[in-house]
């Protein structure tokens, strides 16, 4: 293996890691840089209208709320599937 291949693919290996590592992300209290970082699918233009989304209605209760968003479709929540949180899962119950 040649260097321009082997360091493909380490270049290949750490950006499949990443990709695998992103999320959780709970969306009523992430900004749009996390958001756009964490979430595939989700670019800047997109989480800065799902954060004012958020100002202007208030919480995210479920998918089909985050759906309401122009541009985050049935694609984009089953491509993040498991990542998205509507809750703070730390957070303890009274």
């Amino acid at each position: 293996m040649n260097k321009f291949t082997a360091g493909l693919t380490g270049a290949l290996i750490i950006a499949l890691t990443s990709a695998s590592m992103a999320g959780p992300v709970n969306v009523n209290t992430a900004d749009a840089n996390t958001l756009a970082n964490e979430l595939n699918g989700i670019g800047h233009a997109r989480a800065r209208a799902i954060v004012a989304w958020r100002l202007e209605h208030g919480r995210f209760d479920s998918v089909e709320d985050l759906q309401n968003v122009k541009g985050v479709g049935t694609k984009i929540i089953r491509m993040n599937q498991g990542n998205i949180l509507f809750d703070d899962p730390r957070a303890e119950s009274d």
